[in-house]
């Protein structure tokens, strides 16, 4: 009995070392937990803000610009329109843009691409050509509206959109010269403005100074979410020659979507 109760003591004193030792160590993680962190040095301050901005520089270069977004917004719903034929000459050609308006496929475009009476071919942003006739026209505001006799199998219309504001950013997309799908960038130089173009009076246009030049006639003219705010008509020519001297014009989209019996916003 005497050994088993020397046993137990033993036991009993080494448990309480133990203990103690355990409240020693967790008062220890306590002192070291309730004490303030060390203050940062002002290196280490610098090496994290440096870090911040060069991620934040980073995801800034991957990720598009507000003119390719644009773009890419609209350029299923391009057309390219030519004409043959126009003015009673048959071996006039003509080149113009146009763009898909509605889920039916109607397509916008300038007036004055298609006013002259000679056949029309459309080429959508698939590659599917077919001949297209004028479903509607208004000539006062330089607006028709096309019709095919086929259409790809998706069609894709573009997103119309509001007003604009001069200073605002915008972008011309067609097909000047012949060079399909090109994209001109500036802004809004002015709105409200009466020019005479084509023998008629246009009121009431966008002015803008994105580069156009034949063959842009009828393309949509874009805001920075790629929305169309109006349809290219005329560039301003005072020496006469058919090419771009810094000032273009536009029918806003709130006139052109609802001109003919088109579509409106």
């Amino acid at each position: 009995m005497a050994r088993r109760a020397l046993a137990w003591g033993r036991r009993w004193w080494i448990l309480t070392v133990v203990l103690v030792a355990l409240a020693g160590l967790s008062g220890t993680l306590l002192v070291r937990d309730l004490r303030a962190p060390a203050p940062l040095t002002q290196a280490e301050i610098d090496k994290a803000a440096a870090k911040v901005v060069d991620k934040a520089l980073a995801e800034a270069a991957r990720a598009p610009s507000a003119a390719s977004t644009a773009y890419a917004q609209v350029a299923a719903s391009l057309v390219i329109i030519e004409t043959v034929g126009g003015g009673g000459d048959p071996a006039a050609q003509g080149l113009g843009t146009g763009v898909i308006v509605s889920q039916e496929g109607a397509i916008l475009t300038a007036n004055h691409v298609v006013s002259g009476g000679g056949a029309i071919t459309v080429t959508f942003a698939d590659g599917t050509r077919a001949p297209a006739r004028v479903q509607s026209a208004q000539p006062e505001n330089d607006i028709a509206v096309l019709v095919a006799d086929q259409l790809p199998q998706v069609v894709v219309p573009a997103v119309l959109g509001g007003g604009v504001r001069v200073g605002d950013p915008v972008y011309a997309v067609g097909h000047p010269l012949g060079l399909t799908a090109s994209l001109s960038s500036g802004v809004v130089s002015a709105t409200g403005r009466t020019i005479e173009a084509e023998g008629l009076k246009l009121a009431d246009l966008i002015q803008f100074d994105a580069a156009v030049n034949p063959g842009n006639s009828g393309g949509p003219l874009l805001n920075s979410a790629g929305q169309v705010v109006g349809i290219v008509t005329a560039l301003a020519n005072p020496s006469k020659q058919p090419f771009f001297v810094g000032i273009g014009f536009a029918v806003p989209i709130a006139t052109a979507g609802g001109a003919a019996g088109g579509p409106s916003i």
